[in-house]
Order: structure tokens, then C-alpha cells, then sequence
């Protein structure tokens, strides 16, 4: 019986006290670790012995267990170094296991065929142990093919076991969803990989020929049918094949008659003839160019039907003794279609290359043909311009029922916006009242537009502001209806502006008109800039030299002319 040391009573149910005094109730550890190394922190000890510590140890004790190796008793352990752990869905990513098979897919009601063999593809995923079977898809099969079983885990049997690779072989039936698939080989990756995992794949196996297909690939009956009547072999080889002629109407000895140009079209493909007419622009004609719908034409009736009257009862077929042929149709020569008159004067290269190669010995003699031209009158007279609005907006009303407004410059108005050329002017009239009168005038780059405005002069009776709103100014001598404005260029210093029969004469520019006409110096005359350099070079040495500036140059900086 143990005895239980920290009380001195038996150790028995009953007779163990608890320490008061004990704070840490958590289990102890007996290993530690240091530098990566598991070290033992207290030796092991049995059930219901008391702990044995380190320091009642006697030195002799210590070295004799530090001393004993495991490697005395056990050999020597040799470590390999710990791989790191890959995933499954790491290690298999686009990894596939490709199978061939087929099924069997019965067909009932058709006596040609009992069942259908389909090939088809099955895929084996090696991250999640997935499958999808593809079929093939035929060309003009239609039937509905490609992805039969979308990708997922195929059930094995119905206790819910699914298919693993290890389940698969060549040579064996895969039954997924009530379909039997016969897997007959499959590719050289999923046999290097079923023979490295130690399983023996079966020999393949060929895939049967479908009954259908093999009896679609065999020959059919062969006809012996002469050239001239194989409708099939023309069709195949003339489709699409179109002789083209250029030829004239010649109905002249009728009343109003007139040689009207056509375009005869002679299909290859069934012998059919088509007649097209070549309409002009603005010639009055209907708008319905086919002349002669597309259709054989006979050449020869038999002589018993001759008598027959045709237009009581159409042709037919068995009526005809010869229709037209390529043959019939020369360029050079006058043809006869259906009573009128045809004159072939040329025809398309295709269609020469198409006579010279099957037709030699037919000679093409193209022909000149003068086409009647016709003095074109003015059939459209513009009304002269009645003073209503601007030239362009009453332009608009004679070109179009409905008026659209004129087209504007809008690159101009985008580069232009904003920039106005400010000039000072005084009237010259002939009316002592108007002697004090001073004037801006401000013209418009965006849009060619001028407006004047009048400044205020003090004790004068007239009372400023706009004189003039935005327009365009004709100059005079021009026509009504071919005016033209008035433009940067003819804005000089000392020159005289003529706005409905109002003169303005120009005696100064804002500092901008130099600076932006300097710009475009190529497309102003010389007489424009120099007039401005000295009337601006005059001011400028003015206010060097301290006297004072003209009271016009001053109008110019104050007003803002309305807009």
C-alpha cells in the first residue's frame, strides 16, 4: 500500500487532502523544445509514484542516462529530409486519363438499320476523380452530338461507390447511367500512366463499322447516260457560270421606236436566257429592268405545232424541237429572241475566255456602238435672291421640300471661338451731325460676321450702343447672287468700309489685329500689315514718350462690343 507522503496517511479514497494553495491547475509538460529539438524536461515517472526531480539524482545517475543512446540498442536511424506537401489538386492539375469506346444505340422502326455504332471519348480527371464522355461530332450526321456526360464523379453501383481510375481497363464495359460503353484502347499518357501505377491494360480492341455508314460508302448503281443529257454533271461543273452580252434593242422602224441598250445573261447551268435593260439616270423609264424573265428559249418547234397559234396555248417541252445553245449567240451579229431584235455588240471576259476555250472556231467581232447622248438642260433654275434672310438659309428652301438649315464650318467655329478683331472707326457722311460720331466695329473669325457699336460721346444728343447686330457685309459693286464679305484682309488703317450704304472709315486696331494678322501674313496683302504696324508703332512710342494716347485707341480697351 502506497503511502501518500505529503500527509502521512494511506492512500486511500478518503484520506488525500487537496492543496489549498496549489494556483496552477493546468497538466504539466514534460518536454520542452530548444533550437527546434524536443528536450525531455523531467524524467518519466509510474502510476502513483511520487515525482522524482532532478536535484535527489546523484551525479553518477546523471551521466549514466545522458550517456545511453538509443543508437547502442536500435542502430543507427537515418533521416531523409521531409518533402513538402503537395495537394492532390495541385499535383494532378491537367492531368487527363483519355479512353476511345463506343456505344450501341438501337434504332427502331427502319428496315436499313437495326442499330447505330457512335464512337466516343471518355475523359478520366485525375485532380477530383471526375469523368466526362464526349462524342464526336459528324458533319451533317443529325443527330445531336458532342458532350454526352457533363464532368463529374459517374456512380459504380448503387451503394454509392464511384469510379476510380483503378477501375478502369481497355477491353472492359462501363455501364454509366443504364449505357454500356465498350472502352476499346486509349492514348500513350494514360498507358504510361496505368503501367507505372503496376496495373496490366488488355490488348485494344477496333471499333466496329456502323452498318449505316458502311453501307452509305459503298457504290451505287452506275448508269450509262450520254454526255449531252447528264444534267447532273452539268450542274455540278456550270453552277454559278453566267454568259454576259452587251447588246441593242433595235425596234427604230416602230413608231417612237429607238435602239435601247440590254444585257443578255445566258446561265450554263440549265440553258436559261435572261434579258436585263441598262437604265440611265433621270430617263423616265420604270423601274423594272428585267426584260425577259429567266427561262429557255426555243429555238425550232416542231413543224407540227407550227400551226398552233402560241399565244392561245404556251410551248411546252414536247412542242420544242431545239432551244438556244452558246453557239447561237456571236458577238458581231443580230440575234433574234421571241420576235425582236437584239444586235450582241460585246460581251464580259469571262465570256471570251469561256468561247475561246470551248468554242474556237466562233470568231468574236465586237462592234463600236455610239450611244445617243442627249444636251443636258438645266433642269433645276435657282430663283434669285429675294433679300429675305442670308443667301444660304434661302438657298435651302429651292434645293429641298422640306428646308434643312446650312452646313457650317464647325473645325472653324471649334479653332475661332472667341477671337474677335476690334477695329475703331468714324463715320464719314455728309451730315455736320455726324462729324463727332466714333465707332468700334468687331469682326468675328468663328463665323465672318461683323457687328458696330457706337460709344457714347457726352453733350452729342445721340445716344450710343449697337448700331449694327451680327452679320455678314457684302461689299459693293458685287452681285446679289454671288456677293462678296468683307474679310480680314480689307480692313486697313485709312481705308473706307461701305455697310449698307453707311462709310466708315477705319483710324485704328486693337494691339490683337496686328499680333493675330502677323499669324497668317502669307494670305494678307502687304499694304493691310504695314498700315498697322505704323499706326500701332505711332501709339506705342506715344506712350513711351509720355504724351497722351488717342481717345479712340481708349474706346477700343473700354467698350465690349455686343455680340
Amino acid at each position: 500500500m502506497s503511502i501518500n507522503t505529503g500527509h502521512g496517511l494511506p492512500f486511500l479514497p478518503g484520506n488525500t487532502f487537496r492543496d489549498v494553495t496549489k494556483s496552477a491547475h493546468h497538466r504539466p509538460q514534460t518536454l520542452s523544445y530548444k533550437n527546434g529539438y524536443a528536450l525531455p524536461h523531467r524524467p518519466k515517472v509510474g502510476i502513483g509514484q511520487a515525482p522524482l526531480l532532478s536535484s535527489e539524482l546523484t551525479q553518477s545517475e546523471i551521466n549514466q542516462l545522458s550517456n545511453q543512446t538509443p543508437a547502442l540498442t536500435y542502430g543507427t536511424t537515418h533521416y531523409s529530409p521531409a518533402l513538402d506537401f503537395i495537394p492532390a489538386h495541385v499535383a494532378y492539375d491537367k492531368k487527363v486519363l483519355r479512353f476511345y469506346g463506343y456505344f450501341q444505340q438501337e434504332v427502331l422502326h427502319s428496315p436499313q438499320e437495326g442499330y447505330r455504332v457512335r464512337p466516343v471519348v471518355i475523359y478520366y480527371y485525375q485532380e477530383d476523380d471526375s469523368m466526362c464522355i464526349m462524342e464526336p461530332v459528324v458533319e451533317n450526321s443529325g443527330i445531336p452530338q458532342g458532350k454526352l456526360i457533363k464532368r463529374q464523379r459517374l456512380p459504380k453501383n448503387d451503394r454509392g461507390d464511384h469510379y476510380h481510375w483503378k477501375d478502369l481497363n481497355v477491353g472492359m464495359d462501363l455501364v454509366v447511367y443504364g449505357t454500356v460503353y465498350r472502352v476499346t484502347h486509349c492514348d500513350s499518357h494514360t498507358q504510361d500512366f496505368m503501367e507505372s501505377e503496376g496495373l496490366v491494360l488488355n490488348d485494344p480492341e477496333p471499333t466496329p463499322v456502323d452498318p449505316y455508314i458502311q453501307r452509305r460508302s459503298q457504290a451505287g448503281r452506275s448508269y450509262i447516260t450520254p454526255p449531252v443529257f447528264d444534267r447532273l454533271k452539268q450542274f455540278l461543273t456550270m453552277d454559278r457560270k453566267v454568259l454576259r452580252f452587251f447588246a441593242l434593242w433595235d425596234y427604230t422602224d416602230s413608231l417612237y421606236g429607238e435602239a435601247r441598250p440590254v444585257t443578255i445573261q445566258y446561265y450554263l447551268v440549265d440553258d436559261s436566257v435572261e434579258i436585263r435593260e441598262v437604265h440611265e439616270p433621270n430617263s423616265g423609264r420604270d423601274p423594272f429592268p428585267v426584260l425577259l424573265r429567266r427561262q429557255r428559249l426555243p429555238k425550232n418547234i416542231k413543224p407540227a405545232c407550227k400551226p398552233f397559234p402560241s399565244c392561245v396555248l404556251e410551248v411546252s417541252p414536247q412542242e420544242v424541237h431545239q432551244y438556244y445553245s452558246p453557239k447561237d449567240f456571236q458577238v458581231g451579229e443580230t440575234l433574234q429572241l421571241m420576235g425582236r431584235r437584239f444586235l450582241l455588240y460585246d460581251c464580259d471576259e469571262f465570256t471570251k475566255t469561256y468561247y475561246q476555250k470551248n468554242h474556237p472556231d466562233l470568231e468574236l467581232k465586237p462592234k463600236p456602238v455610239v450611244k445617243k447622248t442627249t444636251e443636258l438642260h438645266d433642269r433645276h433654275k435657282v430663283p434669285p435672291y429675294n433679300g429675305f434672310g442670308s443667301l444660304e438659309d434661302s438657298l435651302q428652301n429651292c434645293l429641298s421640300l422640306i428646308p434643312e438649315p446650312p452646313k457650317k464650318d464647325l473645325m472653324k467655329m471649334l479653332e475661332n471661338d472667341h477671337k474677335v478683331l476690334r477695329y475703331a472707326a468714324r463715320m464719314d457722311s455728309q451730315n455736320p451731325q455726324d462729324e463727332g460720331r466714333r465707332f468700334i466695329l468687331s469682326y468675328f473669325l468663328s463665323n465672318d460676321m461683323i457687328s458696330i457699336f457706337e460709344t457714347s460721346t457726352r453733350n452729342s444728343g445721340i445716344i450710343g450702343g449697337q448700331f449694327l447686330e451680327k452679320t455678314r457685309i457684302p461689299k459693293p459693286g458685287c452681285t446679289v447672287d454671288k456677293p462678296e464679305f468683307y474679310g480680314p484682309a480689307d480692313f486697313a488703317i485709312g481705308d473706307t468700309v461701305e455697310v449698307f450704304r453707311h462709310r466708315f472709315v477705319l483710324t485704328d486696331a486693337d494691339h490683337y489685329v496686328l499680333k493675330y494678322l502677323e499669324s497668317i501674313s502669307d494670305q494678307l496683302p502687304s499694304r493691310t500689315l504695314t498700315s498697322l504696324r505704323q499706326r500701332l508703332g505711332l501709339d506705342m512710342a506715344e506712350k513711351g514718350g509720355g504724351a497722351h494716347t488717342d481717345p479712340q485707341s481708349e474706346d477700343i480697351e473700354r467698350a465690349e462690343p455686343s455680340s
